[in-house]
């Protein structure tokens, strides 16, 4: 998600597709055929991916962002792909853009049946030298980037017993020396998950969390240092990332099938089991990996 200013998207119009009357649309064939998600964040990145995914599977789709240029330049390729989307432009650590974003989803499309909660900031900082802005900044983008949407979203999806997935890491399985406030929010993002499945018991909504592991990023990614500066994403292996698209395909296997948890990569497995069984152990290889490989941190 790209990072700008709530004052930014204020004083910018919103893309010409937000705002309009209920439309008209043929649902092609495919497993979401006749359905209408909502991803947010997927301007760019794995969000975009997803919601290409999406469309290629018969949905109707909502693309949301916060930087126009890029959220119209997203839409227009979706569309001259043939798929059936629309955008919004909303900020979804606001409340109210929330509540607009939803409102425009269900105006146009007439239906809401799959919230992603996919946009967020990550960062690169130790919790030493962070400035507490820049760590409130990355945990809000987490945790209420994910509360507001479906908050706003909740009485559609129970009308449609629909699907809610949020959009987690690996790094909420366990801690990440230079994540504080990122693996604070996705740990966050579990607990949440699972006390809603309780409360939301007979309503026919599903919620569900999707760990993703190291994926590959667009060239201009940027995440937060310690004072809140735009930096690039620490160093990752190759071998070590996934697609964008691998890791599209199983956010849309995970929806399909209404599950629970899905943790993306064979490295995500193993963390879960080490942290699980032995946390000591995935404590110090860890520590061990920070040692040696700071720039994996850094």
């Amino acid at each position: 998600m790209a990072l700008s200013t709530h004052e930014d998207i204020k004083a910018l119009p919103a893309p010409a597709t937000t705002g309009f009357r209920k439309s008209v649309w043929s649902a092609p064939k495919g497993p979401f055929a006749g359905k209408v998600a909502l991803v947010t964040g997927s301007e760019s990145g794995i969000g975009k991916a997803t919601a290409r995914a999406l469309g290629r599977a018969g949905a109707a789709v909502m693309l949301n962002g916060r930087t126009p240029d890029r959220l119209c330049q997203t839409e227009q390729e979706l569309r001259a792909e043939g798929l059936t989307v629309a955008s919004c432009l909303a900020d979804v650590t606001r409340f109210d853009d929330c509540e607009r974003l939803i409102e425009t989803t269900v105006g146009h499309f007439g239906q809401l049946d799959v919230l992603i909660t996919n946009a967020s900031i990550s960062m690169r900082a130790y919790f030493a030298e962070m400035q507490p802005d820049v760590f409130r900044q990355v945990l809000d983008s987490n945790v209420y980037g994910t509360v507001y949407p479906l908050k706003a979203a909740l009485p559609h999806l129970v009308r449609s017993k629909g699907v809610v997935t949020f959009i987690s890491s690996i790094s909420a399985l366990n801690g990440m020396p230079s994540g504080s406030a990122y693996c604070a929010g996705k740990a966050a993002l579990t607990n949440l998950a699972h006390t809603l499945r309780l409360e939301l018991t007979g309503t026919g909504v599903q919620v569900g969390v999707v760990h993703i592991g190291f994926t590959q990023n667009d060239p201009d990614k940027r995440v937060l240092d310690a004072g809140g500066n735009p930096v690039p994403v620490a160093y990752r292996p190759s071998r070590w990332q996934h697609t964008q698209a691998q890791v599209a395909e199983r956010i849309l296997r995970h929806v399909r099938h209404r599950r629970r948890r899905t943790v993306v990569s064979a490295l995500g497995m193993l963390i879960l089991c080490v942290h699980t069984a032995f946390p000591r152990l995935g404590d110090f290889i860890v520590l061990t990996s920070l040692r040696r490989l700071r720039r994996f941190y850094e």
